[in-house]
């Protein structure tokens, strides 16, 4: 039951009553059952009770013994916690459930959310950064978040230390949705339980994973997807070159939406990051004009770019923008094996500038993605 590529974007019609709604739970908390498992087994089987009754016979073909299912009493325990606390599981499919995360490839089957659910149906605009945030880079993500809430966009972060917490201080009043990595019951970092608990009344905290679950490592990431999922833009205040807020960036990238980014100062590591957006095509903020003028020039619904299908470059065409020069990324990895190739032949197959070629090789290298040989012969990594 190893998790594949299927995309989520298939009709899906939600549960209509309770006892399916538990089934779905059931299905999603089984072991081994990840997102896109979820899916294919729903369609595959058509309901999440007879997808149930294969997952033994499914697992034993892949040689897992005594597997059972998630078992009702574990789902009934999830059930009752998240009543206690006031908490909503939404279902993919049902109203209340946001429009642009069911459009992401690997959209959550199930949400819980605590607080005011009409901010789910409001403009959201994400605004993350830097934990360890300089007093300029805080000062900024105050102002953006101050002045976007006052256009009326919901504020959506991760609740993180730094960047992320001051942008939830600043539009608390208006509406912030904090995406957690946990459940929605386990406050992470405990230092922000009051900040949490003041987002309630007018946002909302939403989290994927089940009731007490405590925060891990590979829980970040999932979570980072989710937070650009809801909007149609991310915002990056702050950012080192490897962080969580460029993994919430890409995700924006690899899901068709708009990154945009404050420019920082050379010398300083927290603004490398974005200073690389910005180098790669991210839109330049300096204000919450220049986001609110950047929304206004996107689609919201716009699907997520098929990578492969981008047309090519043209002679002297402008520089791509942060979403082309992605997808030219995917394509350069898409045509590499491990077997090396010659690096002239592989320009002559892209039929792309070797302008814009050359520096994303240069990158690649560097992240780690390609090998490069003796003899001009690269290879994918």
């Amino acid at each position: 039951m190893s998790e594949n590529t299927l995309s989520s974007t298939h009709p899906l019609l939600p549960p209509t009553t309770e006892d399916e709604r538990a089934l779905w739970l059931r299905l999603l908390r089984s072991r081994r059952v990840g997102i896109a498992t979820f899916y294919r087994l729903l369609t595959e089987h058509g309901s999440a009770a007879k997808a149930l009754d294969a997952l033994p016979q499914i697992a034993a073909k892949a040689g897992m013994s005594k597997y059972a299912p998630c078992s009702e009493n574990q789902c009934r325990a999830e059930l009752s916690a998240g009543a206690q606390i006031g908490a909503t599981l939404i279902c993919r499919g049902e109203s209340r459930y946001p429009k642009l995360l069911a459009q992401i490839p690997d959209a959550p089957p199930m949400i819980w959310v605590r607080g005011n659910l009409e901010a789910l149906s409001r403009p959201m605009i994400a605004l993350v950064g830097a934990r360890n945030a300089s007093s300029l880079g805080t000062r900024m993500a105050r102002a953006l978040a101050t002045d976007l809430s006052a256009a009326g966009f919901v504020v959506v972060s991760g609740l993180a230390r730094g960047i992320d917490t001051c942008a939830h201080l600043a539009s608390q009043k208006s509406g912030s949705i904090a995406v957690l990595a946990g459940g929605v019951d386990v406050i992470y970092p405990a230092e922000n339980h009051e900040l949490a608990t003041s987002l309630l009344e007018t946002g909302a905290l939403l989290s994927e994973q089940p009731m007490g679950m405590a925060p891990i490592a590979r829980h970040f990431p999932m979570r980072n997807r989710i937070i650009s999922g809801l909007c149609p833009a991310s915002v990056v205040v702050e950012a080192a070159g490897k962080s969580g807020s460029l993994i919430t960036a890409q995700g924006a990238l690899d899901q068709g939406r708009d990154v945009l980014a404050v420019p920082g100062h050379p010398f300083d590591a927290r603004a490398s990051g974005c200073n690389m957006l910005i180098r790669d095509g991210a839109i330049l903020v300096r204000n919450a004009e220049d986001v609110i003028s950047a929304l206004a020039e996107l689609t919201p619904t716009q699907q997520p770019v098929q990578q492969m299908d981008l047309p090519l470059a043209a002679t002297n065409t402008p520089k791509p923008n942060l979403r082309e020069t992605n997808a030219l990324h995917q394509r350069i990895l898409n045509r590499l094996g491990p077997s090396p190739m010659a690096e002239d032949q592989l320009l002559r197959d892209m039929g792309t500038q070797t302008s814009q070629v050359i520096p994303i090789l240069t990158d690649l290298e560097i992240r780690g993605h390609i090998r490069r040989a003796p003899g001009g012969l690269i290879s994918r990594a």
